[in-house]
């Protein structure tokens, strides 16, 4: 039996290959979408074979179901009817701050009114009870 510095020389001078970089497959929809329904076509003892022959595993089987039942699913949940124009709901936003400002602006106009009015009232009451203070009333006799 050989010692173990003897198998490491021996295998130090053997040519070491490295081999080159595996490259990821990429498999396309209607490969995969063939793959599915023959995959779903086998008989259970058949299923393993297809996938030894392809070169695949469950994992990615599973995987592919996955994808396809969100994609549909995402399909199906997708609201009818023309897309909003993003121009058009900014128009709609602008026009609701509009009418918000408008009340806003009709508030303020209300409230400068109401102010004129105070401010009239005020005057007339302080020029009636100046007039009061310059001309005594005459005192109420008693009869």
């Amino acid at each position: 039996m050989a010692t173990y510095d003897e198998t490491v020389e021996n295998k130090t001078t053997q040519e070491v290959t490295v081999p080159p970089k595996a490259t990821r497959r990429v498999l396309s929809p209607s490969y995969k979408a063939r793959i599915l329904k023959e995959y779903d076509s086998c008989p259970q003892g058949q299923k393993g074979e297809l996938l030894r022959r392809e070169g695949l595993f469950s994992s990615q089987i599973t995987e592919w179901r996955r994808v396809i039942d969100q994609q549909s699913a995402k399909a199906l949940s997708r609201k009818r009817g023309p897309k909003t124009n993003p121009e058009r709901a900014r128009l709609r936003e602008l026009e609701r701050e509009n009418e918000r400002l408008r009340l806003e602006l009709a508030k303020s106009r209300k409230v400068i009114e109401v102010q004129g009015k105070l401010s009239a009232l005020l005057e007339e009451l302080s020029q009636g009870s100046a007039e009061d203070l310059r001309e005594p009333t005459p005192p109420l006799s008693k009869e």
